[in-house]
């Protein structure tokens, strides 16, 4: 599975939590550490913890 891949599931678990203004900014031209950066924002404490905890659900789900 590339980076592709695992942005975009991680975008899709986000947006599954009603995450707000989700971004994805290419960066692997200009890192050696990461291809992608995923900013989204959330409307509160709860809120930011449930993306978190959807992020890290599906992508050991699907990715392993």
């Amino acid at each position: 599975m590339d980076s592709n891949e695992l942005v975009n599931i991680a975008a899709e678990a986000c947006d599954d939590i009603k995450a707000k203004n989700i971004h994805l900014i290419r960066i692997d031209e200009v890192s050696s550490i990461a291809d992608w950066i995923l900013i989204t924002e959330g409307l509160s404490d709860v809120q930011v913890r449930s993306i978190i905890n959807s992020v890290e659900d599906c992508l050991h789900k699907k990715a392993g």
